[in-house]
């Protein structure tokens, strides 16, 4: 890149500079600026579509065959200029088409580095169209700002070739409609085609691979065949079905089985025994157990045994972690020759010690296992400074061990804030250095000290504590532990800590009373987490926090998707002035499919993606809305199963659309199948 623009720090300021050299005006507050469209939205096409059109504008009257493909674009104009006849053709055309009669339209071009984006600008005196054709295959539309007219310009030969189109609303209409309408036997042809020139090797299939294992109609078989070639592997899929599960469970291909412990936490005993019957390599083996015990895998006694006996020291040490693990193997792993293992088996293996056990432990030569030891006895004795000090003992016993006086009177007014963060959350430190820190200058102290679970509410009012209203909420783990305690939750939810009435809104069931109490809570935090977690969230909580709430990656179906959410009555949100409220009127049972139709010329993306989604529409509003100027909308809509098969089979042959297409749960089974012929294993 050697010309000016190009020099640009981000592409945003590319495209600025860019335009600005042609000499176009960028305007700011448009989308581009995070700016809204306005009501003619829907009425625009995307930038890509938009030069697609332009391009398929034929040289001549009449040049497309009536009533096929592409005749929606018969009656444009085109005309081939020089770069110096350019700008006073472009002048004459944008007039007669009404384009920039405001002095203003949207520009989008087609420039390596740059985005394609539409951009709101104003032509300046010295604005020359063919500047703006950038390299050998330079291309750029222009749109009326309501979206009812289009230019074209691009590079052919020497010269510049404008097309001009109006009624372009119409003409896209009549575009999808001519799409849409699709016999049988074209359905056929369409699929044939999407193999033409596509080679068992080819570059398209492997992509189809990527992005197969999205489809929800996608059959076991190719999902399985996905996992074996490892490629867009299905195991993260929420609803793999539970032959698939069964089958890569037991896989002869070690990799494949890791894949799917790597992407499930939900695997039953048996798939977890099965993951463990054809032993990998030791390497694999020793992952393939870290990754049990980090699951907290509810493997079978005698699959723990069997790891627990086993002759490398690091699968011995991961499996201590195991939940299953019997007591007394944790005892033998404490007296295993190996440091590493004596040291992660004590935590486990401390309950099951006898004293000269222990004391071998207290006494280890290994300074990792005599640590580990010392820590789990300290959790019941004083520790002293001096061994806390000497064995460098770290965080871990600040935070969990019985401290000698001494020692926590050192901690407590240690210059390390996070040391004393530790040490407020220790249960064992002593009611007056508890308050002492209720009072420390840092904040994360203070708020560590305000969640202690023995404090009265007054206690807690006592201390100077801040909850930022937008830093994570982390659930206190003594509250996480009481979510079965009806009575411990009353308290939680009446609380006027916010951490402890939003730990308690995290609970799957509460008594009522605490449900509406929180429900009420003036703290949206805990009306968002009690509509997020609670399966006895009300209604109207759930419609409340629907206005302001999308669903997090943690709880994506949350609150939309939540049991409770009201399904009848939505129809009275159809015409809402809120577009959060609109996309809700089509799950109505009521509902209709020309309801749909309408939300799908709405000035909002959000509603017209709503309507994207929905199975009910209209094949030719499915094609239409392919090239909408918002992308979820554009994506939406190359997932509904409405599309026609020509259609899907264009976005499939096309890099830079196939995602979408291949999770449209319309495609035939057979060609799905006939997408991986060919594609072999990633190594």
């Amino acid at each position: 890149m050697t010309n000016g623009w190009a020099d640009a720090a981000t592409p945003a300021a590319r495209l600025d500079a860019l335009l600005e050299s042609a000499g176009l005006e960028p305007l700011r507050g448009g989308p581009e600026d995070g700016g809204a469209y306005g009501a003619c939205a829907a009425d625009l096409p995307a930038p890509q579509a938009a030069l697609r059109i332009a391009a398929e504008v034929p040289d001549g009257p009449g040049a497309l065959t009536a009533g096929g493909p592409g005749a929606a674009w018969n009656g444009g104009a085109v005309h081939l200029a020089s770069d110096d006849g350019a700008r006073d053709h472009w002048a004459r055309t944008a007039a007669a088409y009404g384009i920039g009669g405001d002095g203003t339209f949207l520009v989008a071009a087609a420039v390596r580095h740059v985005p394609l984006v539409w951009r709101r600008v104003r032509p300046r005196p010295d604005w020359a169209p063919a500047a703006l054709l950038v390299g050998g295959r330079g291309r750029f539309a222009a749109v009326a700002p309501d979206g009812s007219a289009l230019l074209g310009a691009a590079r052919e030969g020497t010269g510049v070739r404008i097309a001009a189109l109006d009624r372009l609303r119409r003409r896209r209409e009549e575009a999808a409609l001519h799409e849409a309408e699709e016999t049988p036997g074209q359905r056929e042809a369409a699929w044939a085609g999407l193999f033409r020139d596509v080679t068992a090797d080819d570059v398209l299939r492997l992509a189809w691979a990527e992005w197969l294992g999205f489809n929800p109609s996608a059959p076991d078989d190719v999902l399985v065949r996905l996992a074996r070639l490892r490629v867009g592997y299905p195991g993260h899929r929420r609803d793999l079905p539970p032959a698939v599960t069964e089958a890569l469970a037991t896989d002869p291909d070690w990799r494949v089985r890791a894949e799917l412990v790597e992407a499930r936490r939900d695997l039953t005993a048996a798939q977890w025994d099965a993951l463990f019957f054809t032993p990998p390599a030791p390497r694999r083996l020793e992952l393939l157990v870290e990754r049990a015990a980090r699951h907290r895998a509810d493997l079978s006694p005698d699959t723990c045994e069997r790891l627990a006996a086993h002759p490398n020291p690091t699968v011995r040490a991961a499996a201590v972690e195991l939940p299953g693990l019997p007591g007394p193997f944790a005892a033998a792993l404490a007296a295993d020759p190996v440091a590493a293992v004596r040291a992660a088996a004590c935590p486990a293996a401390w309950p099951h010690l006898d004293a000269p056990a222990r004391r071998r432990l207290l006494d280890d030569p290994a300074p990792v296992a005599r640590r580990a030891a010392l820590l789990a006895h300290h959790e019941d004795h004083p520790l002293p400074r001096p061994v806390y000090e000497a064995e460098d003992l770290g965080e871990t016993a600040v935070r969990r061990c019985r401290l000698e006086r001494d020692l926590a009177e050192h901690l407590a007014a240690h210059p390390d804030a996070t040391l004393r963060e530790r040490l407020a959350a220790n249960p064992h430190l002593p009611p007056d250095l508890v308050a002492a820190l209720g009072h420390d200058p840092d904040d994360a102290v203070r708020l560590a000290v305000s969640v202690r679970p023995e404090l009265t509410e007054q206690q807690r009012a006592s201390v100077p504590y801040t909850v930022a209203p937008h830093a994570l909420r982390r659930t206190p783990s003594w509250v996480a532990a009481l979510h079965g305690d009806p009575e411990a939750m009353r308290r939680c939810a009446a609380s006027a800590h916010p951490l402890l009435r939003a730990g308690a809104a995290r609970a799957r069931r509460l008594p009522p009373d605490a449900v509406e109490r929180l429900a009420r809570d003036e703290d949206s935090v805990v009306r968002l987490f009690l509509a997020e977690s609670c399966d006895d969230a009300p209604a109207d909580l759930l419609l409340e926090v629907w206005r302001w709430w999308d669903g997090s990656l943690s709880h994506p179906d949350r609150p939309r998707g939540h049991p409770n959410f009201p399904r009848t009555g939505l129809l009275r949100y159809a015409d809402d002035p809120s577009p959060r409220m609109r996309r809700l009127a089509p799950d109505d049972p009521q509902s209709t499919p020309e309801l749909v139709e309408r939300l799908s010329r709405d000035p909002a993306a959000e509603v017209r993606r709503r309507a994207a989604e929905d199975p009910r529409l209209s094949a030719a509003s499915a094609v239409r809305l392919l090239d909408d100027v918002d992308e979820g909308v554009r994506t939406a809509a190359a997932r509904n199963p409405v599309l026609p098969a020509r259609s899907l089979v264009r976005l499939l042959r096309d890099r830079a659309t196939l995602r979408d297409a291949v999770a449209n749960p319309g495609l035939p089974v057979p060609v799905m199948r006939r997408m991986l012929e060919g594609v072999g294993p990633r190594n």
